[in-house]
Parts: C-alpha cells; structure tokens; sequence
C-alpha cells in the first residue's frame, strides 16, 4: 500500500528525524517548512506557512497523502493567540487534506505541557502525580495543546481518518534553529564554559536536580510515529513517548561535563537560569566562530536559553509512565545518556566547521559494564569554590 507522509515542520529536530526513518522505510516524504532551514536528503521540499489557511488549500488539495504528521508549533506573545495560531495550522492542514480521501492517518506531536499546563500557567494549581500518565486528562486551564487535539478529533470524525497524539518530554536532537533543543543549547553552553574557563553550573531548581526525570530522544519519537501510523493498537489513541529509562540531573549534569572537559559545579543556593548569564553570548559566539571559521555565526539558531530555563526550572518533578505504549507494542528503549553523546557526536563529525570541535575534551572512555552494556564513566569532580565566575554561591554535599 503506498505510504506518502506529509510532516508540518519537516526541517525540525522531530520532523527532520521522522523525515530521515520514514524514508529509510521506503516511504515517500513531503516535508513542509518555512524554508529557512533545508528538509533533509530525499524529502521533497515543500515551502509553506501553514497558518496561512489560503495558502494551506491551494498547496495541499489534491495532495495524496496517506499520513500527516503534525511536529511543529509557532510561539506566540500569550496563550491565547497559541490557540488561535496553532489551532488554525491544524484545521487548515486537515480541511485541505480531508476531502481528497487519501488520507488514512493523522498524528499530532504535543508534550507534557498536556499536564502541565501552557507556559502562561506552567506548573500552577493541582498538577498530577508523577509519572504522568495519559488517564489523568486535561487540566482546567486554556492550553493550545488541547485545541489542536480538538480540531484534530473533529476532522478525523468528519474525513474519516484514524488519529494518535504523541506527548515527549525534552527532546534531545540534532536540528539547527529549533526553538525547543535542550541538548544543542547545553552544547553550546559547555562550550562557551570551555573557551572563557568557566564552569558548568546547573541553571535549574532543586526540585529538578534532585527528583526522577526522563526525556526522548528525537530517533525515539520517530520510531514511535511510524510505528502508530501502522499499528491497529495505536488508533485513535494518546500516547506518552519517552527514552524508558529514568535519571537524575545531579548525576547526569557531571557526565555531560566530563564530555566537554569542563568543571562540574553543584547546585548554587540561588538558580542561575541561563536566560540571566548569557546576556554576553552572542558576541562571544561570533568571536569563537571568527577563530575557528565557524559557519554558523549567531548563537539564537543554536540555543534556546529560554526553553532549557523553562524545563530546568519546573518546581517539581516531572517524568512519564510509557505502559500504554508498551502494552500497544511499542518496545523500543533508548538511554537518555547515550542520546546526549550521540548527538554530540553528530555535531563534531558532521558539522565542521559549523562547531567549534576542538573546545571538546576528548570523548570520555567507554566500558562495558554488567550484561555487557556500554557505560560512559564521568570524570572525578574537581574542587569546588566557594562561588562561581558568575557569582553564585556553591552548595557543598
């Protein structure tokens, strides 16, 4: 049967991976973007503003997609107008589509702001106890989550097509100028610390440094979209996808250090958010980037302080339960450390002279632990000062 997948924000971290394993599974691929950052190899490139509802029916009506994949939202000034933009891309996407009859599934990427609440809102009032799990519904608060999936479920009602919705939590992956990327913007981060000599402190709270916390790698989440497009257990179903492992940042936070070869600090007393420290980024960025002939100039296509702070900062822990997905078939692990390293990787091998590769200390020495399994060891801490370069008063353990 043919498989031709629409992907909404094809030159995203999910969209640009989804692209990349639908392709290896012999699909054909149309990738829509704003056309400011490539779709990958093999993907037919298909530029377009998808909240622009003429543009929408004029570029999609006769389309013979079997599949949409919605993996991008636009960011606006206040929750009310992510409603309203980001409810239209959908219904626009759906009622140029839905008509033709070729679509047969249509599968909506939100994340844990479904339990969290929007950012206008994030954290505040009842949130529900950890793991999150897709039973406990949505909370009493506008949330533009929540319109997407209501005009997702009324266009599978009226065309007839099968729907799933996708929740994350923090998406590790490689895509440049994607607003939501923690690990591109904690490389960037590393390697700032690593050409002024500063260290690495954690910029988040208590709440996350201590507590469980999972994430999803992007090859995760792509597997899991693929898998829900064919699987009769996963129509018309909301799912939770994350790694399947869980961690601590008070442990992983050294391990990415190590990484880079730079100074593990320990929680200071008062958070150090990086919006507040990285003021002076964009200039030191672009004289990195003269030194090493970097292609990639301005630091805001690579880091999204903003969004890290706001993951980092949550008051209170935040991880998923994946039984639903499993107990549909989707078996698929991936360690969250791993995810990190493999990204950094990616960057040093596949992007000179975009990064500057030789900030990074050599790749820390792989062992091979109980089972076999490949284990990353993290470098001994050094000595702790009283206070970091930025200020911060350290705490001691």
């Amino acid at each position: 049967m043919n498989k031709h997948a629409l992907i909404i924000g094809a030159s995203g971290v999910i969209g640009s991976n989804l692209a990349t394993h639908l392709l290896a599974q012999g699909w054909r691929v149309t990738g829509v973007s704003r056309g400011r950052t490539p779709v990958p190899a093999g993907c037919a490139a298909l530029p377009l503003d998808a909240t622009d509802g003429a543009a929408v029916n004029a570029a999609l009506t006769g389309l013979d997609a079997s599949h949409v994949f919605f993996t991008a939202w636009a960011r606006q000034a206040n929750e009310q107008e992510n409603i309203r933009v980001n409810g239209a891309m959908v219904a626009n996407v759906l009622a140029a589509l839905g008509p033709n009859g070729h679509l047969r599934h249509a599968a909506l990427v939100t994340g844990l702001k479904h339990y969290l609440g929007p950012f206008d809102a994030y954290g505040k009032g009842s949130v529900p106890v950890t793991p999150f799990r897709e039973e406990q519904g949505r909370q009493p608060v506008e949330n533009f989550y929540y319109e997407q999936e209501d005009r997702l479920f009324e266009a599978a009602t009226q065309y007839g097509f099968t729907w799933s919705v996708h929740r994350p939590h923090t998406i590790v992956g490689y895509a440049l100028g994607n607003a939501m990327n923690m690990g591109l913007t904690l490389a960037v981060y590393a390697s700032l610390c690593k050409a002024s000599g500063q260290p690495f402190v954690f910029p988040g709270s208590s709440a996350q440094w201590h507590g469980l916390s999972d994430m999803t790698d992007a090859g995760q989440i792509a597997r899991h979209l693929a898998w829900a497009a064919d699987s009769p257990a996963a129509r018309n179903e909301d799912f939770n996808i994350v790694n399947g492992d869980v961690f601590r940042w008070k442990w992983l936070w050294p391990r990415l250090a190590a990484y880079f070869g730079v100074e593990a600090v320990d929680l200071p007393e008062t958070m150090a958010p990086l919006a507040d420290r990285m003021q002076d980024a964009p200039a030191q960025w672009r004289a990195l980037a003269e030194q090493h002939g970097l292609v990639e100039a301005d630091v805001g296509r690579l880091a999204s302080w903003w969004h890290t702070d706001a993951d980092l900062g949550r008051p209170m822990e935040v991880m998923t339960d994946m039984g639903k997905s499993r107990k549909a078939g989707f078996l698929d692990y991936q360690d969250t450390q791993d995810a990190f390293f493999h990204l950094f990787e990616k960057l040093k091998a596949e992007l000179p002279p975009h990064w500057p590769h030789l900030l990074y200390a050599a790749a820390p020495a792989a062992t091979r632990g109980p089972g076999g399994r490949r284990e990353i060891a993290a470098a001994a801490p050094a000595p702790l000062p009283s206070r970091t370069p930025c200020g911060h008063r350290v705490r001691r353990r």
